[in-house]
C-alpha cells in the first residue's frame, strides 16, 4: 500500500520544515547566483537538465534569464536541455536514453559554464550522465535534489538537498530556489535593486 496522498493543510504543513532549510541555506543559493551573473554577464551559458516536472523547472529558469525575471536586462544565454525535442530523441535513439543531456553538455557546454541538474530523487541516470560530462568538460554543475545525500548531490560541484518525503513538496522548494537564483543574478547584474 501506498502512503497516503497529503492534501489540504497536511500539504501545507509538509512544506514548513525544507522552507525552515531554505531559509537557513540562503547564503548557498546567493553565492550560486554572484557566481552565476559572473558567468552568463562574461558571456558564458547556463545548462540545465532535468526530467518530468524538473524538465518544466529547468525550463522556466532558463526561460527567466533568456527573457527576464523581473526588470529589464540584456537576455542570458541559457539552454534547457530536454527542450530539443529532435536532438532528444536522436541521441536517445543512438546513443542510449541515458546520454540525451550528456551529449548536449558536451555539444553546447563551454569550460567555465554552469549546469543546474534537477533531480527529485537524485538518482535519474539521464541527470547523473549530464553532470559527469558537465565535470570532463570543466563546467560547474549545482543540483537541486529531493533528499541527501544522493548520487547526484555526490557528483555535483554543489547542492541544494530538501529533506522531504514528497516529490511535490521538493519541487515546490525547488521552483522557490528558481526565483531566488534569478533574483540573485538580475541584482548582482545590476538590473534590480534589492529589498
Amino acid at each position: 500500500m501506498t502512503e497516503p496522498l497529503l492534501t489540504g493543510l497536511r500539504h501545507l504543513e509538509a512544506i514548513h520544515k525544507p522552507l525552515l532549510d531554505l531559509e537557513a541555506g540562503i547564503d548557498q543559493i546567493e553565492t550560486w547566483g554572484r557566481h552565476l551573473a559572473s558567468v552568463l554577464d562574461g558571456g558564458g551559458r547556463l545548462l540545465a537538465a532535468g526530467n518530468g516536472g524538473s524538465a518544466a523547472q529547468a525550463q522556466h529558469l532558463t526561460s527567466e534569464l533568456v527573457g527576464r525575471y523581473r526588470d529589464e536586462r540584456r537576455p542570458f544565454s541559457a539552454i534547457a536541455l530536454h527542450s530539443e525535442g529532435s536532438s532528444v530523441t536522436a541521441i536517445g535513439n543512438d546513443y542510449g536514453p541515458a546520454e540525451v543531456f550528456a551529449r548536449q553538455v558536451r555539444a553546447h557546454g563551454r569550460q567555465g559554464d554552469v549546469l543546474v541538474a534537477l533531480s527529485t530523487s537524485g538518482r535519474s541516470p539521464n541527470v547523473l550522465a549530464a553532470a559527469d560530462a558537465a565535470r570532463e568538460v570543466g563546467i560547474t554543475t549545482y543540483a537541486l535534489t529531493g533528499r541527501g545525500p544522493n548520487p547526484l548531490s555526490e557528483r555535483s560541484d554543489d547542492a541544494f538537498c530538501v529533506d522531504a518525503d514528497a516529490t511535490a513538496t521538493v519541487q515546490e522548494v525547488h521552483l522557490m530556489i528558481i526565483h531566488l537564483l534569478c533574483g540573485f543574478v538580475d541584482v548582482a547584474v545590476g538590473a534590480s535593486e534589492p529589498a
